[in-house]
Formats: structure tokens, sequence, C-alpha cells
């Protein structure tokens, strides 16, 4: 487990240092998707979906995708090559990406030190730009362009595998 979860405050910082512009805007609490739809409508670009999820051997799974984007979790195991799925519990994800449920972002990747997630993105989301995410919490959206996240992962070590939801396939990107 890392040592002190980062904050909100420590995401920006890390972004500041890596170059990364962003733009947030503060809200009230969105817990899942197809809440919050008017604050959605003020920011443009792609809105996520994001699961966490552990797989039947206890390896851990986050799955950032466009909210609209239909995942099918019983199919999903063989394209990713991963054992059986299911939800992570909100302990696990407290302990490996700092964040509780419907707070669950990619950016809550800075806190998965020891890279225990694995972390699969859409097809489509990686085709939008600019993309929103909670910035390691469900009162606020953040934004940053495709080049951006991009470079966030990056500087985090993180190799995304993209898959094409609708085709159920794993696809460059």
């Amino acid at each position: 487990m890392a040592d002190v979860m980062k904050t909100r405050a420590d995401l920006f910082a890390f972004l500041d240092a890596h170059g990364i512009a962003s733009s947030t805007l503060d809200h009230p609490a969105v817990f899942r998707v197809g809440e919050g739809d008017d604050i959605k409508a003020a920011l443009p670009g792609g809105h996520t979906k994001n699961l966490f999820l552990k797989d039947a051997k206890g390896q851990l799974w986050l799955i950032s995708a466009l909210g609209e984007t239909a995942i099918d979790l019983k199919r999903l195991h063989p394209v990713i090559g991963s054992a059986r799925l299911s939800f992570g519990s909100p302990e696990l994800m407290l302990e490996t990406l700092g964040v509780t449920p419907g707070s669950v972002t990619a950016f809550g990747l800075i806190n998965d030190s020891d890279r225990r997630v694995r972390f699969v993105v859409d097809a489509a989301l990686a085709a939008a730009d600019p993309v929103n995410f909670h910035p390691l919490t469900n009162t606020a959206t953040t934004a940053v362009t495709q080049a951006d996240f991009r470079r966030f992962l990056a500087a985090l070590g993180i190799e995304p595998l993209f898959v094409d939801f609708a085709a159920m396939c794993v696809v460059d990107a």
C-alpha cells in the first residue's frame, strides 16, 4: 500500500510538474453515470464511467470508458486476458487508488504506487478530446486533452490496454 494517499491538491501539483494543462469545475457530488447531466452539458469532451474490478485470481483492473459505452463484464475477461471479473471492494479501491465508490477515476492511478491495477481504456474514450475525470473526488470534474491524458499515464509508467467494447477486441489507440 502507498505510504500516504495523494489528494486532489497532490494530483494538480503532479499535473503541473509534468506540464499537463487541466481545467476543473467544482460541482455537487455525482455518484453514477446519468447523474449530473447538466454539469456534463457545460463541459466539452468525453465524459467517463470508471469501473474498479477484481478478477477471480486477484488481479485488479480499472476500466475507463465513455459514459454511454456498454461494457459486458461476462464477455470481457477473455478479451483482456483476465479471470472472471467482479467489482472490487470499497476497501481495496481505497487501498490502491485512494478513492471511494462514486469517485473512481483514472487519476486514482497516481496512488497505485505498487502498480497492482491494470488499466483498460475504451477505444471510444481514447478518441475523445478532451477527456473528463473526477480529480480523486466526485465533487469536481477535471478536463485534460487526450495528449495530456496519455502524458499523465506515461509519467506514471502505465501502458493501458485499449479495448473496443462494441467489437469486444483489443485495439491499438
